[in-house]
């Protein structure tokens, strides 16, 4: 991860008082020294917004009332933020990423990245006509040893691949929850038309196809509201088809009592398979065809150039959940800097394109479940 020398200049709209994600982002943009927060809007009302901005340091004149403040704000500044970190909700995700776009701010959203189809097209195109950076935080995907898996499967180790299997599993919401973070996310007018399939499944599918390298093209799919009342699905199963023939099943919950964040993903080849575990995030298990199992660890024998890139601390120490946040803050800095110095742009972190896959993911399999779990065909591009 090479230095961008002057730290960016960052603003983040959400993530405020009591804010899970809001704390973790803040984190693991600092965690590099690539970026320093000056700015933010992080409440939903103004008093809130300033009391968070108060709480985290921030100049009185930069803790914003709202959005559109914030916005404006560091738009007329000389020193103001050149990237704008959004983690609200996910009804919010639209209008300020589509404003700050057309000021001409970088972004880093959280995800899902909108909640509709529409909305995600019309996003892209808003960034392709700024030529701004869009990164999206599927952050499972800065792990070391996830960019070890794909580079395993670019290299042919796993032969050619038969099937991907994805399971996301928590429990948090067995029972009906009361509370910020529960409250928005089973709320179809904050969080949007999909509930643990936006929340989890969209990481989930993001995985499968980061890893793989390969375009999903069919989706069979199952939705299921276990918790009376709850109008937004807490349990999702589903069956992928991918390009050539490789075929994928995907399951996501949030009703699993006794699952914390238990998110695993395997791949199976002709030749080998791999597996991998969250809550183990450090070891990745490599069964070649007649061959000894192999574990590799994160910064130990056997990894490649794209985990070390990756990879902070001497094997054995542990690097989790932040650091792959970091990881993709930081290729955004890295991105920046290229473009600084005039080189050509090859982002290595999730853009605007793997935003638009989720939201077409998530789109089709609520048609797929509306339809009685009918295979509903995706457009597989990007």
């Amino acid at each position: 991860m090479s230095g961008y020398q002057r730290p960016l200049r960052l603003a983040m709209v959400g993530g405020g008082q009591d804010a899970f994600i809001g704390a973790v982002h803040r984190h693991a943009a600092a965690l590099d020294g690539r970026y320093v927060l000056v700015a933010g809007a992080l409440s939903s009302t103004p008093q809130r917004s300033r009391e968070s901005g108060a709480a985290l340091g921030l100049s009185p004149e930069r803790s914003y009332g709202t959005w559109q403040e914030l916005l404006e704000g560091e738009k007329n500044r000389e020193d103001g933020a050149e990237v704008i970190s959004i983690v609200t909700p996910n009804h919010l995700h639209f209008p300020v990423a589509l404003a700050a776009v057309q000021a001409g701010f970088h972004v880093i959203c959280d995800k899902p990245l909108v909640p509709t189809l529409r909305e995600a097209q019309e996003l892209e195109a808003a960034v392709k006509q700024a030529g701004t950076a869009f990164a999206v935080t599927y952050n499972y995907s800065g792990y070391p040893l996830i960019r070890q898996a794909r580079e395993m499967v670019r290299r042919g180790e796993l032969g050619q691949i038969r099937k991907v299997i994805v399971e996301y599993h928590q429990g948090w919401l067995a029972t009906e929850q009361t509370g910020k973070q529960a409250e928005w996310r089973t709320d179809p007018a904050r969080n949007g038309p999909a509930g643990a399939l936006g929340d989890i499944g969209t990481h989930a599918e993001q995985l499968a196809t980061f890893i793989s390298g390969l375009s999903l093209e069919e989706v069979a799919a199952e939705l299921t509201s276990f918790v009376p009342g709850r109008p937004l699905d807490d349990d999702a199963s589903m069956l992928l088809r991918f390009e050539d023939g490789v075929r994928g099943v995907l399951t996501v919950s949030q009703i699993e009592i006794g699952r914390e964040n238990d998110l695993r993903l395997s791949v199976f080849g002709t030749q080998g398979s791999l597996s991998w575990r969250q809550e183990d995030p450090n070891h990745l298990i490599y069964d070649g065809l007649d061959k000894p199992r192999q574990i590799l660890t994160r910064g130990g024998p056997g990894t490649g150039g794209a985990a070390n890139a990756v990879t902070r601390l001497p094997a054995g120490h542990p690097e989790a959940f932040i650091e792959a946040f970091a990881n993709i803050y930081s290729a955004v800095a890295d991105d920046l800097a290229a473009r600084e110095r005039g080189e050509d742009i090859n982002p290595d972190y999730p853009t605007i394109r793997d935003g638009v896959q989720g939201v077409e993911f998530m789109t089709r399999v609520l048609e797929s479940a509306a339809a009685n779990g009918n295979w509903v065909s995706l457009k597989g591009s990007g």
